[in-house]
């Protein structure tokens, strides 16, 4: 178990309820929990600390929301994203946050304004979330977002926005592709001794306050009309994005 202070126990259970939160379906909210695992443990150590808890954070968002997934989103980003996940492992450690974290952030806020100006103007590029290559190439970021920073939940959630999911369709489409990836992102992570004894004894303490931000996100997600949940989407993967740019 590693030694914190108060102060760290408070911001480590602070960022668990945060990570329940973005399983709930406000994926933005997502890289507060980076943050401050990052802060805690390191960026790349973080990484083995937080996995799990993902994991988890996976597993009751799935039993909470299983009924809303629309499978045919789910398999057409897999592929890319394990494509993703597998370099990214690959040239883990080769490649500096600083030259990375920039690039993912500009991606995030381009999709963002784009997303935006559709809301703005419905008909505009209305069909090029829906093409082959643009799958391949948010799928290709979002797996590798998720390998290297445990990022990719902005990515994601404004692809599922940009092709006009619902709401809840949205949150239970996110929740079974995040549990798949990240289980997938298992073995690559223990086999680069990101997870070990120590980072799964905190993942046990923190697992409670997973749970809690999830169900309670789930009642906030229930009571947001569509397009204020649209725009909270929006908001909070413009933050993230200038987060990772500007970190």
């Amino acid at each position: 178990m590693p030694s914190l202070t108060p102060l760290q126990w408070f911001l480590a259970v602070a960022a668990a309820v945060g990570l329940g939160f973005s399983k709930a379906g406000l994926a933005g909210i997502g890289l507060f929990h980076v943050v401050v695992f990052a802060f805690l443990f390191g960026a790349r150590e973080s990484t083995g600390y937080v996995l799990p808890l993902l994991v988890a954070g996976d597993i009751c968002a799935v039993i909470a929301l299983h009924q809303h997934v629309r499978w045919d989103y789910v398999r057409r980003m897999l592929a890319p994203a394990c494509v993703g996940v597998t370099v990214a492992a690959f040239f883990m450690g080769r490649i500096s946050d600083a030259s990375f974290k920039p690039l993912i952030g500009w991606i995030v806020l381009l999709l963002a304004a784009m997303q935006a100006a559709r809301l703005r103007w419905p008909g505009w590029l209305g069909a090029v979330p829906h093409t082959r290559t643009a799958v391949w190439v948010i799928g290709l970021f979002a797996g590798a977002a998720t390998m290297l920073a445990n990022a990719a939940g902005p990515i994601v959630a404004l692809y599922c926005v940009a092709v006009g999911l619902p709401k809840f369709e949205l949150v239970g489409t996110l929740a079974w592709f995040f549990f798949i990836i990240n289980v997938f992102k298992l073995p690559f992570s223990a086999g680069l001794g990101l997870i070990r004894t120590n980072t799964l004894l905190l993942n046990a303490v923190l697992f409670p306050a997973v749970a809690a931000g999830v169900f309670s996100g789930r009642w906030i997600v229930h009571r947001l009309p569509q397009r204020v949940f649209d725009l909270l989407m929006l908001a909070f993967a413009a933050i993230a994005a200038l987060r990772l740019i500007f970190s």
